[in-house]
């Protein structure tokens, strides 16, 4: 789908949309649980519907009507839904589309039952680095291979001391996490420093023990598992997003007036500090790390590019997102006439002054990239391709912002 975005100031208010990862964490948890749970204030995005297309295959039913989900828990009956794969055994199937956390969280999930599991998902999902569970599965004897055009896993997780690296996707440990507990022994979670995204991992424990299970913090490294827990069904609504309220944030830092309602002051959220580093972009070229908010990355250097530049360290797990979204981000903000820099793990972005795109600019199938040249368009007028891309995540941020007056043209 493209649009055409005609320069406009956004002003009024909107209310955040919810977010996403905490969704992700309340349904699985109520997935996991004997009994009904009701889960208010869920948009959903692709990623969501395919959270709750793999809970169904566990066993769990998930019915939808409007922003509320209504879950009856599989509890201990784990994958009920079943196929036959082509050697006639017994497989559960994961249509994951392209929902990176919904993968990783469920990997670990299957690997409770035992069962073949076949993991689908897009190719560019498939492509994501997933050594952390090869080294898992090579050490707890569990079968992990990837076929032409799905993951496959079989096996059972054992209660132990799983050590990993810090600085890969917290994804990894939040899976372990919403496992370890079912298992009949305690386990240990160990992470070698330096820790990035440790936020999510805070998310994660919140949303366990909202649903009556324990996570012990011995340490910002380590975390004990007690097993033979048992989940609780909840009845929770969705806490506001501050991923995404930063892309209706931002419109105040490039001349817009917009106030985002919905928003929990008190959140675990990370990405709470897009407050603090737009307003040092805002005061000049700063240098910000963005290694523990990396989803924040596209829309941080829109605001760069729109203000005196930066320069940002820590941005090396770009790479391994729905795009490549450092090298993609230098590449579309080049049609604006902005100037960059892209390093291993830094990016500068240079005070040149944005000029109209001669050209159409491109969302790369990421809805991030998306939302973020929508907000350069606001200013300079142009054509955008590939805006459907924001279904991933939020799929009414279109509507939201045309409701601020900013001027949007169906191509």
């Amino acid at each position: 789908m493209n649009l055409y975005i005609s320069r406009s100031t956004a002003r009024g208010t909107v209310t955040a949309p919810p977010s996403k990862s905490m969704a992700h964490r309340h349904i699985i948890c109520a997935a996991l649980a004997e009994g009904k749970s009701t889960i208010r204030n869920v948009d959903l995005s692709q990623d969501i519907a395919a959270t709750l297309d793999c809970i169904r295959a566990l066993g769990a039913k998930a019915e939808v009507n409007g922003d509320t989900v209504e879950i009856s828990g599989a509890g201990k009956n784990l994958a009920l839904k079943t196929d036959l794969t082509e050697s006639g055994a017994s497989a559960v199937d994961f249509p994951c589309r392209e929902s990176g956390s919904t993968m990783r969280f469920f990997m670990a999930l299957a690997m409770l039952t035992g069962r073949p599991s076949r993991f689908f998902g897009s190719e560019t999902l498939r492509s994501r680095p997933f050594g952390i569970y090869e080294d898992i599965c090579a050490h707890c004897g569990i079968e992990f291979k990837k076929a032409a055009d799905h993951i496959f896993v079989e096996g059972r997780l054992k209660p132990q001391t799983y050590e990993m690296p810090g600085n890969v996707s917290s994804q990894f440990v939040t899976g372990l996490m919403f496992a370890l507990p079912l298992l009949n022994g305690d386990s240990t979670i160990k992470l070698i420093p330096p820790v990035e995204s440790r936020s999510y991992i805070l998310l994660t424990i919140s949303a366990l023990a909202k649903a009556g299970v324990e996570v012990i913090e011995k340490s910002g490294t380590e975390y004990l598992i007690p097993g033979g827990q048992k989940y609780r069904p909840v009845g929770i609504s969705v806490e506001g997003d501050y991923s995404n309220a930063a892309f209706l944030d931002a419109f105040n830092y490039i001349g817009g007036d917009v106030r985002v309602e919905g928003l929990d002051s008190a959140s675990l959220q990370g990405d709470r500090v897009y407050k603090e580093y737009f307003e040092a972009l805002k005061d000049g070229a700063a240098e910000l790390d963005i290694s523990d908010c990396p989803d924040l990355g596209p829309v941080l250097f829109a605001v760069a590019a729109a203000n005196r530049g930066g320069t940002f360290t820590g941005t090396r797990r770009l790479k391994i997102k729905e795009s490549d979204r450092g090298r993609v981000m230098c590449e579309e903000l080049a049609k604006f006439g902005i100037e960059t820099e892209q390093g291993e793990d830094r990016i500068v972005i240079k005070d040149c002054g944005l000029k109209k795109p001669v050209e159409a600019v491109c969302g790369h199938n990421d809805h991030r990239i998306v939302m973020s040249m929508a907000l350069l368009l606001s200013l300079t007028g142009g054509e955008l391709e590939g805006a459907e891309a924001v279904s991933k995540s939020y799929p009414g941020f279109f509507e939201d912002i045309g409701s601020l007056g900013i001027d949007i043209t169906r191509g």
